[in-house]
């Protein structure tokens, strides 16, 4: 299994979807940014300001990440 090294901070979990087809949605501040290691098969997709991953469960996290968006799509391909 292939890892990427990540400086990640706040973020949104996705928990899925309420009984009126409403995006629920849960909202994790973080005032610093930390080092993490993610596993790429995790990583679903990349913007300028997020990184989406999933979790076990099925949820769906939005991440801040603090590399610019170049250097991440390099380690990725």
């Amino acid at each position: 299994m292939k890892f990427i090294e990540l400086t990640l901070g706040s973020y949104v979990i996705s928990h899925g979807y309420d009984d009126k087809n409403k995006e629920v949605l849960e909202h994790v501040h973080s005032d610093t940014f930390s080092k993490k290691i993610v596993a790429v098969s995790r990583i679903k997709s990349i913007s300028d300001k997020y990184i989406l991953t999933d979790y076990v469960d099925g949820r769906w996290i939005y991440w801040e990440y603090k590399e610019a968006f170049a250097e991440v799509k390099k380690a990725l391909i």
